[in-house]
């Protein structure tokens, strides 16, 4: 009788789990090439979700038809949600590629032409506009020196000092 309802206390927590919004973005530093590069990782479901609303569209990330359109598609929607200062001068990112791994997708990014980073400020509100919930996590990495930060929304700005 004790395994029965050990058994179904496990299955009920199982049933009645709660998701978890959330988004990494990792940036590191490469003084060979004076550029900081990085990657965001966004769960493929909650990122379709965030694009449908704004382009009042269904899009599938998971077979994707044309991946130049939606390379574009991803560049766009990033630009305005993650925004990178490096010693106070605004820095562009290039979107370098995308791919999907199981139930995310990894953006990978490059911002060219930066100084060593003394002090690196970022405005990240992926998702924020679609999920109340949503908490972006930011990692920075300069000279092996590695910080990280996490906010929830509508908490959106980091500041790491080097």
């Amino acid at each position: 009788m004790r395994k029965l309802l050990f058994v179904a206390a496990i299955f009920f927590l199982v049933s009645f789990k709660h998701p978890f919004y959330l988004s990494v973005t990792d940036l590191k530093y490469n003084p060979k090439d004076k550029a900081i590069q990085g990657s965001v990782k966004i769960f493929v479901n909650d990122l379709e979700g965030a694009l449908k609303k704004i382009n009042n569209k269904t899009i599938d990330l998971v077979n994707i038809k044309d991946s130049s359109q939606t390379k574009i598609m991803l560049k766009n929607y990033l630009s305005s949600r993650l925004i990178l200062k490096v010693n106070g001068k605004v820095k562009i990112f290039e979107l370098v590629g995308f791919e999907r791994e199981e139930e995310a997708i990894w953006l990978y990014l490059e911002f060219k032409k930066c100084d060593v980073p003394k002090k690196v400020e970022v405005l990240n509100s992926i998702l924020f506009e679609s999920i109340a919930e949503q908490t972006n996590i930011v990692q920075v990495e300069v000279n092996n020196t590695k910080k990280s930060f996490k906010a929830t929304n509508p908490d959106k700005d980091f500041v790491f000092g080097f």
